[in-house]
């Protein structure tokens, strides 16, 4: 059996943040939630996550996690004192606890299960992750033989000149037997400059520690400030990129831009700099997206530009052209063969397939049908000030410049709708409809 326990509960004072550092955000997910999601190979019996500060918000935004538990470390005194809170959740448990930090959300799920691997064939009391680090000034050295087996970890403090020669580090994840660790948890002591309680001390105490190198240091970055924040950050976004790149996406400027674990490429996409992808995004074959542009949650079909646009919660079919500076809104779906041109917002509309918005207009809450044309300037007028009302235009069917269509509306197929109407009736099919003021011109007025 398995349990892997998440030490979450510390303030992150040096975040300086009102929220809790284990929620701060890292490409779309927090930290905690990546740390946990590190785990997800293994299927665990249980799963436990430490908390402390501000630990009913922490438990609220877990709450969709399945069979997670809490555990409540109040105060918080110390790694050893957390692990120490887990005594009576896991009374009777036999087998394997990994304990994970909810502040290193870079660590692969196959180092994870390397480390629980090798801590099982190895019988070991425990096994702890180690990484060799270029400059390991303040961290702990470990000491081990060629097998692995650990025979000291030693403070940097306390380190001679040649220990501290040795870059190998304690990356402080650890695979512990169980009934080992529990017995050994009530000797731990805080006879030490922070007077804590420190779950490093129980490797001294058990018979026998191995180690696991990690072949990537950077997995093993902790977070307790905003530069480490964004040097994880840059970690991360370059993982995804590079796999991309490697899937046949082009990134033109790659370091210019950001996406999330939930995004999904075609073939032959190509990224242009300055381009943003978060949450769950769908871009299929051949699209071009950017320079300058931003999606969330968006779906694309193939063969779309999207250039200099924000492109938030809405649907596009194949073959579309938006930009530049367009804004598609949530619930905006666009059909395929579609154009959103310049300066044009959709919201909560469907256009099918072949209309085109080309410039400066809005449409929302609208159904337009087949081979719509948009003059430039049409607004839905949707709300009257109390609800939202819609706008259907038949296929076909064509709004003049600067046209305004009072909803709630109906117009039919193939209308015309002079430039500069005010629309507040329905149009039947194969009409022209003119809703504009009589010119007046007074000679000599000046």
């Amino acid at each position: 059996m398995l349990a892997v326990a998440v030490l979450a509960a510390g303030k992150g004072t040096r975040m300086k943040s009102a929220l809790p550092k284990v929620l701060q955000p890292l490409a779309g997910a927090t930290l905690v939630e990546r740390v946990l999601d590190s785990a997800r190979n293994l299927n665990p019996d249980r799963r436990l996550l430490i908390v402390g500060h501000q630990a009913e918000r922490v438990e609220q935004q877990l709450s969709n996690v399945d069979g997670l538990e809490f555990v409540l470390q109040q105060p918080q005194n110390g790694t050893g004192h957390a692990v120490q809170q887990l005594m009576p959740a896991l009374e009777g448990f036999s087998g394997e606890l990994l304990v994970l930090n909810g502040d290193v959300p870079l660590l692969r799920a196959e180092t994870i299960d390397e480390l629980v691997s090798t801590h099982r064939r190895s019988g070991a009391d425990v096994t702890l992750l180690t990484a060799r680090l270029d400059d390991p000034t303040g961290y702990g050295r470990v000491f081990a033989d060629a097998s692995g087996q650990v025979s000291g970890i030693i403070e940097h403090r306390d380190c001679s000149d040649e220990q501290r020669s040795n870059n190998l580090t304690n990356a402080g994840i650890y695979c512990f037997n169980w009934s080992k660790l529990a017995a050994t948890l009530p000797k731990l002591s805080t006879d030490n400059d922070q007077g804590e309680l420190y779950l490093t001390d129980t490797v001294a105490m058990l018979d026998k520690a191995m180690h696991v190198e990690v072949a990537d240091p950077d997995e093993v970055n902790g977070i307790n400030n905003r530069k480490q924040l964004a040097q994880c950050e840059a970690v991360l976004q370059e993982r995804l990129r590079d796999h991309w790149m490697n899937e046949g996406v082009t990134f033109v400027d790659p370091s210019s831009c950001t996406l999330s674990e939930h995004c999904s490429f075609g073939r032959d996409v190509v990224i242009e700099p300055q381009t943003h992808l978060r949450g769950s995004c769908s871009i299929g074959d051949g699209c071009r997206i950017g320079p300058g542009s931003m999606l969330e949650n968006a779906s694309l079909g193939k063969d779309v530009s999207v250039l200099l646009s924000v492109v938030r919660e809405a649907q596009v079919g194949d073959g579309v052209a938006i930009g530049p500076y367009a804004h598609l809104r949530p619930g905006a779906d666009i059909g395929n063969q579609c154009r959103i041109g310049n300066f044009v917002e959709v919201k909560k509309s469907r256009l099918d397939n072949g209309s085109k918005v080309n410039h400066l207009s809005y449409i929302g809450d609208a159904q337009l049908g087949q081979d719509v044309n948009v003059g430039a300037g049409t607004i839905t007028a949707n709300y009257d000030g109390v609800n939202k009302h819609q706008t259907v235009i038949g296929d076909s069917s064509k709004t003049g410049a600067n046209s305004v269509l009072v909803a709630p509306v109906t117009i039919g197929a193939n209308v015309t709708i002079g430039a500069g109407s005010t629309i507040t009736k329905n149009v039947p099919d194969s009409a022209l409809a003119l809703g504009r003021a009589k010119q007046l011109i007074k000679e000599n007025w000046s």
